[in-house]
């Protein structure tokens, strides 16, 4: 099985040496050997205390800390400086070693706990800027109450950390105190600030799309690339917002609900932005030249936007990105890789549709699998709600930061999934020793010195610099270095000077007040202060959903918040011409009027449907006609195969006056129902096969219902058949820049000599990781074969010749020999005999520990690591347990939590983590949870005084 490394990774480069040290520590830690008693008490010295007292300066008043049989924190206190500052104190006590390598890594400062191997990454991490900005926010933006909070959390997290280290915090700090000294330094404010960069950048949108776009160039034409991109199906898969109209500077839902002052229904369109004309189904002479893998295509674009003005850059270009993108790849990932498949679901429904009469809201939002979750379960309760104490919240939140995150409170319950909107731009920049060139001048860099400590090493100075567009990444690489020596430049471009380089133009890199919308959303009362927090989540853009119990059947809605540029010239789809003013972001680096106003973004309340849906997929169809959205939000989205789905779902309960219960909410978050099994499979069962091996496998589909459940041999052989598929029609095609590592073919060589019998054949290798590897399956992928199958002589179903294996010319002969590839491939993995053939088997999920457990050798991974579990589910599957078919089938994504919100009783609600509460590996709370995650089962969620008492079973007493 193919492994995804978890939150946050750390490069295998120059940590062998140290993983060594780290065995022996661990050795101890286990008991091997002499020193059992004090492995044993390593261990235990860090398990937080739970029951009794204990004190923490700066508190006013008691705060009581109500853990149930779970270890889940509910927290009591009387003003909100000890109730925030009692949350700091919990996280410590749980998750320290998380929030410690966190800390580090949104500050580029890895090395000072990982030694050598990080310092690129750190560099990296550095030229960003997450932790400048994040100063900054805290300086200039955020608002008094918002700060007094973070100091009080900060106080909190130090009143723990006093007089402790190593072994006392954590296993992993013991082995850093032991392997080099190690001494966490104390908590800061702006530490907990520079997480919300950390979950933008992993949520930022569509940059991984404008890289891939740019590098396809060099191999297929734009046609070609269009159809692999194609629109977004608003015909069939509906939007969240069923459009609208801005009137006076204010976005108005399209319908009137009844009983309601707002938006209706979801509608259908046609097409949207996201693609160019022509790339429909039927287009078969769109692959023309890409269709036998040992012949190169011409490509006519540049790969930049505008393409007249730079065709000259394309080959430096080419090679930035390319670079570029195995930069990215080194970057730690927390919340997930950043593909077409990965997402989140929520939905609310009307309580005119539930069996309890008011609303019930459902929330998974699809991330990374990590151990310990990136989510940490909390209630943070005021005794009594008043000015001085304005808290009665419960939820969802990210150790090292203050707030409820997602949940409810006493009012309202919200979630969230990615909006998707494109907030990233890459600029490339024509560049001279004393600047670079923009508008025909020369402008100087913008620069700063920032040095690397390392440990057991020398720190490193690195010097970053900055265009008007934002700091140059390609800086980054060895590689990149050498752009300007390669690029050819035309006379159209600015002269080459000393060479080119990218510039990232990234919403986050400009300070903003997320964080006090985490706290204005934790203590909303009503739609209005719901949308007045909203207006303060600037980034990540998320889809945020709405319910409340007020009135006959309690109220739904959705807001689109964020900050979403407004471009002059381009589409943000492919890398645009630094130095063409044209291009830039309109209103300027720090002008307001350079975002999409709050007021015009797109919101729902009460829509005639009855419920609402966001699951990644369009928001609102964009447009000039009547309806339709005018300002650009992406042309990049999810294309809504779990969104509608959900919607069919819904559609058929209600249908009749049928009622939605709590366990049907759940039920369909446990959805693995495939939409590309169903289109595929009725083709795939009427081809004649030869092999009886083969045939035997394709009985299996005989009758299959399309769920891919985990003990099912037919969903085994289906999505291998599906992964060489898109292997042989797409994958081979690709340029080698997209294709996973180890993927090697013999491609001719090209050149500006025909491509004929005598042209040279050269040995071509992938480079991508297998992570952001492509084709990876996504839901773009069932589009891109939905508008293709019917043309069965496309060219992109030509594939050459393989040995025994003869070439294929027409759909069905691709498809046979997918068929055939799938047999031996699972024959090899799971054995001859189907009967013991299980898509559970090769689907599973490993939960590796941070830093130390995602690498290194077998007994550290044995250590810290749990697992597997086999798991249903799939890619662009409701029970989204994603893998890239690109590199396997193992786990790369899950719902990273569970949540069905009760609006009739709260203490009704459920809630369910991936792991557990605690991040102290072999405490009981390490993984409690995660069995039951896996089943679709979910925990009590108790609310109310009387609820969280009845489930109490650990009790602390904090005193000032």
């Amino acid at each position: 099985m193919p492994e995804k490394e978890t939150a946050p990774s750390v490069k295998k480069k120059g940590r062998r040496a140290r993983l060594l040290v780290l065995v022996l520590v661990l050795a101890l830690l286990s008991g091997f050997g002499y020193g059992t008693y004090w492995g044993l008490d390593t261990v235990r010295a860090s398990f937080p205390q739970t029951t009794g007292s204990l004190k923490v300066p700066g508190l006013t008043g008691t705060v009581e800390v109500k853990r149930d049989a779970n270890g889940i924190p509910q927290l009591y206190a009387d003003n909100d400086d000890d109730l925030f500052r009692a949350q700091g104190f919990v996280h410590a006590q749980d998750r320290f070693w998380e929030m410690d390598v966190r800390r580090h890594m949104t500050s580029g400062r890895l090395s000072e706990m990982f030694g050598e191997g990080q310092v690129e990454t750190d560099a990296f991490l550095r030229t960003l800027g997450w932790r400048q900005v994040a100063q900054a926010e805290f300086d200039s933006k955020l608002s008094a109450e918002t700060k007094k909070y973070l100091q009080a959390y900060a106080d909190g997290v130090n009143a723990y950390l006093k007089g402790k280290s190593g072994k006392d915090l954590s296993v992993e700090h013991a082995a850093l105190k032991l392997s080099d000294d190690y001494q966490p330094e104390k908590w800061t404010p702006v530490d907990s600030v520079a997480w919300l960069k950390a979950m933008a950048w992993d949520l930022r949108g569509n940059m991984q799309d404008e890289i891939d776009r740019a590098l396809m160039t060099n191999k297929l034409s734009q046609q070609q690339i269009d159809e692999l991109y194609p629109p977004y199906p608003f015909d069939r898969n509906k939007p969240i917002v069923d459009g609208g109209k801005i009137e006076g500077g204010k976005f108005t839902p399209q319908g009137t609900a009844a009983g309601s002052d707002n938006a209706k229904g979801a509608g259908s369109g046609s097409t949207s932005g996201a693609g160019s004309t022509g790339a429909g189904a039927g287009a078969g002479s769109g692959a023309a030249g890409a269709s036998n893998a040992n012949q190169a295509s011409t490509a006519p674009k540049s790969g930049l936007a505008g393409d007249a003005s730079a065709q000259g850059a394309t080959a430096g270009l080419r090679t930035s990105l390319s670079a570029l993108a195995n930069t990215l790849d080194q970057v730690p990932a927390i919340l997930g890789p950043n593909g077409s498949g990965i997402g989140s679901n929520s939905w609310v429904i009307s309580g005119k549709y539930t069996t309890t009469g008011k609303p019930l809201l459902a929330n998974d939002p699809h991330l990374s699998p990590q151990l310990p979750s990136v989510w940490y379960q909390m209630g943070l309760h005021c005794r009594t709600v008043s000015p001085q104490c304005q808290y009665d919240v419960a939820g969802y939140t990210f150790s090292g930061m203050p707030g409820v995150v997602i949940g409810h409170n006493a009012d309202i319950a919200w979630g969230m999934t990615n909006l998707g909107a494109d907030v990233t731009d890459l600029y490339l920049e024509q560049v001279r020793p004393e600047g670079y060139v923009y508008d025909n001048k020369v402008v100087p860099f913008t620069t700063r010195v920032e040095e690397i400590k390392v440990a057991g090493g020398a720190s490193k100075k690195i010097t970053i610099r900055s265009t008007n567009n934002g700091p140059l990444v390609s800086d980054r690489s060895d590689e990149l270095g050498t752009v300007g020596g390669r690029a050819p430049v035309p006379s159209s471009a600015p002269d080459r000077g000393d060479g080119y380089a990218v510039a990232l133009r990234w919403t986050a890199l400009d300070p903003g007040k997320s964080m006090d919308a985490v706290f204005k959303l934790d203590r909303a009362k009503d739609f209005a202060t719901f949308r007045a927090a909203a207006r303060d989540f600037e980034v990540p853009s998320q889809n945020l959903i709405y319910a409340d119990n007020k009135g006959p059947n309690g109220n739904i809605g959705y807001q689109a918040p964020g900050r979403i540029p407004v471009r002059g010239a381009g589409d943000g789809r492919m890398p645009a011409p630094g130095w063409d003013p044209k291009y830039a972001w309109k209103g300027g680096k720090d002008g307001a009027a350079g975002y999409i106003p709050q007021d015009e973004m797109p919101y729902d309340y009460n829509p005639a449907r009855g419920f609402i849906v966001t699951a990644n997929q369009a928001v609102v169809e964009n447009g000039t006609g009547a309806g339709k959205y005018p300002h650009l939000l992406t042309g990049d989205w999810g294309y809504g195969a779990r969104s509608q789905r959900i919607n069919d779902l819904i559609e058929a309960k209600i249908k009749d006056s049928g009622k939605v219960s709590s366990d049907d909410m759940r039920a369909m978050q446990m959805d693995n129902s495939s939409e590309i099994a169903a289109l595929l499979t009725p083709i795939l069962a009427k081809i004649e096969m030869a092999d009886p091996d083969v045939r035997d496998a394709q009985k299996l589909l005989d009758g299959w219902n399309y769920t891919q459940e985990p003990d099912s041999a037919a969903a085994a052989y289906f999505n291998a058949v599906w992964s060489n598929i898109l292997r042989l029609a797409f994958g081979d095609k690709l340029p080698k820049e997209l294709r996973i590592q180890g993927s090697c073919m013999n491609v001719r060589e090209a050149t500006s000599g025909p491509a004929d019998d005598l042209a040279k054949t050269v040995r071509e290798c992938g480079a991508r990781d297998a992570d952001s590897a492509q084709p990876d399956g996504g839901d773009r992928w069932f589009e891109v074969v939905r508008r293709l199958v019917k043309d069965e002589k496309s060219a992109w179903w030509q594939s050459p010749a393989v040995r025994n294996k003869p070439a294929t010319t027409t759909r069905d002969e691709l498809f046979a020999r997918a068929m055939v590839d799938a047999r031996w491939e699972l024959t090899a993995k799971l054995g001859k005999d189907q009967s013991t053939w299980s898509w559970g088997r090769m689907h599973q999920l490993t939960l590796k520990n941070q830093t130390i457990g995602t690498q290194g050798p077998d007994f550290l991974r044995f250590v810290l690591n749990r697992g597997p579990w086999n798991l249903g589910g799939g890619e662009a599957t409701v029970n989204a347990t994603g893998w890239n078919a690109a590199g396997g089938y193992g786990v790369t994504w899950v719902p990273s939590m569970r949540m069905v919100v009760n609006l009739a009783d709260l203490d009704k609600s459920r809630w369910i983590n991936l792991t557990g509460a605690s991040g102290h590996a072999y405490h009981d709370n390490y993984t409690d949870q995660t069995t039951l995650w896996a089943k679709g089962d979910m925990l009590d969620w108790p609310f109310g005084k009387e609820a969280v008492d009845k489930a109490t079973v650990y009790r602390l007493t904090l005193n000032p």
